[in-house]
């Protein structure tokens, strides 16, 4: 399928791997330009290099710390007029309730919710001008059903839905449409950090700890970046214009509910 985005170009936060990767090759396989943001500048650069060999599309890079004003200032400019944005950023460490204090909140919110409505407030004008534009936030199943364990992303990631739900219907009259995509596990980075606290807590090997989690997904499996990205490109492309503010799940079934 032709997504009809060729051409345009994209701020991909928080891309030099995992899921936020994924989204930066599909959007690139679709002829998108990209700007990829990520912390570590090495393996932005590196990501970045073989988007370019693979796709031959324009990507220019920021190493910065989207969580921070001068990280997403740096963003801003490199970004400016961008018809896609796709907000991702590390979800803060597990533990119990009564592990967290303030300061403990404010970094989730920091990275999780106010970052991402902050870089919207900048670029939505631009793309309502423009008469087209894409945002899609990357959350977390949790604001489905909380994950008990992830207290700090349940509270920031539904903070921004919540958000998300309102800025949406505002905006889509002017041809701009803004998602959340849900996903459950994933082969990545936070799915090993996961799985390494599970193998310490129950003194079992890191296989075992993965075959655990697995089962509980009726799909019996990991989700891929590349399956991932493929769903982020659809909700930037130009089909996806009538699908507005909705939370779309990626997570092999794992979720139990309904609706």
């Amino acid at each position: 399928m032709d997504l009809g985005i060729a051409g345009k170009r994209a701020l991909v936060c928080a891309s030099s791997k995992g899921l936020g990767l994924g989204c930066a090759e599909a959007l690139a396989e679709a002829g998108v330009n990209l700007v990829m943001n990520a912390r570590g500048e090495e393996a932005l650069v590196q990501a970045a290099q073989e988007i370019r060999d693979s796709y031959g599309v324009e990507v220019v890079t920021i190493a910065a710390d989207v969580a921070t004003a001068d990280g997403q200032a740096k963003l801003l400019e490199a970004a400016a007029g961008v018809d896609i944005l796709v907000n991702n950023a590390g979800g803060p460490p597990p533990g119990l309730w009564s592990d967290w204090e303030r300061d403990d909140f404010i970094k989730a919110l920091d990275a999780n919710m106010l970052a991402p409505i902050a870089l919207m407030k900048a670029l939505l004008p631009g793309m309502m001008e423009r008469g087209w534009g894409r945002v899609v936030n990357i959350t977390s199943q949790s604001v489905k059903a909380p994950i008990a364990v992830l207290g700090l992303s349940n509270s920031a990631r539904a903070g921004l839905t919540g958000y998300v739900a309102g800025t949406s219907r505002q905006v889509a009259g002017s041809g701009v449409s803004i998602n959340n995509l849900l996903p459950g596990i994933h082969a990545t980075d936070r799915a090993v950090s996961l799985d390494t606290g599970v193998m310490n807590q129950q003194g079992i090997s890191m296989e075992e700890a993965k075959a655990q989690r697995a089962a509980t997904i009726p799909a019996g499996r990991y989700g891929t970046r590349g399956e991932f990205g493929a769903a982020c490109a659809f909700l930037c492309s130009q089909h996806a214009g009538f699908i507005i503010g909705q939370n779309i799940l990626l997570d092999g079934g794992s979720t139990n509910s309904t609706l």
